[in-house]
């Protein structure tokens, strides 16, 4: 073989040529891996709630997203809290500034004020116990009754549905204490207040005019 030869071997014929280039590895851009890792990190703390979650960074910013998509008014629909109509230590004025007293029927809420004040005068008092209820709070309050008295059945006479509660409406009131609550069922249709169930005493809604007559009782919320 002549050096010419060696210098330039013969070109091969077919087959692979003599040096294949490995294909280059491509790196995962790093906002995929942190993506990836806060999927992760989120996963876990769902799945495991009793760990120290509040400061995490990926729970922070999972909440922000989530408060962005909530309701911020006074009454919020898909709240239980004092958002949905729950009425700390179970008693209100009408002057309180709550969603179950700000929501309420603006001519319910005039009838029950002018009844409170005539009540005062009578020496009598006169709060509310429940108002305006979200469906939400009034759906927890249906689940309680039946985890209680055992069947839907039986915690309908108690309770009512969302769909049919008049309180999700803002057309229902309770009244409290006993004496306040047998005051305006004596004194009620003067303000066009009327009890609406015979087992509960507490129970009232703008159902006549001043002075007229009440529908006759229900025997229970069920119907």
């Amino acid at each position: 073989m002549t050096r010419y030869e060696l210098a330039h071997p013969p070109a091969r014929v077919g087959g692979p040529p003599r040096h294949v280039p490995r294909p280059r590895r491509t790196r995962r851009p790093m906002a995929f891996t942190l993506v990836v890792a806060a999927v992760v990190l989120t996963a876990v703390f769902g799945v495991y709630p009793l760990l120290d979650r509040g400061d995490a960074p990926v729970v922070q910013a999972v909440d922000q997203v989530l408060d962005q998509g909530r309701p911020s008014s006074a009454g919020d629909a898909g709240s239980t809290g004092v958002a949905g109509g729950d009425i700390p230590d179970g008693a209100a004025t009408l002057d309180d500034d709550l969603p179950a007293i700000t929501n309420l029927d603006a001519d319910l809420a005039a009838a029950v004020r002018e009844a409170a004040e005539d009540a005062a005068d009578d020496g009598i008092d006169f709060w509310v116990t429940s108002g305006w209820r979200s469906p939400a709070y009034q759906q927890r309050l249906l689940d309680d009754a039946i985890a209680e008295y055992g069947s839907l059945e039986a915690a309908r006479e108690r309770v009512s549905t969302p769909e049919l509660s008049e309180h999700v409406s803002g057309k229902a009131i309770d009244i409290g204490p006993t004496e306040g609550a047998y005051w305006l069922i004596q004194h009620g249709t003067e303000y066009g207040l009327c009890q609406v169930y015979s087992n509960e005493i507490w129970h009232f809604e703008l159902l006549t005019g001043p002075g007229g007559t009440c529908p006759v009782l229900l025997e229970n919320a069920g119907g």
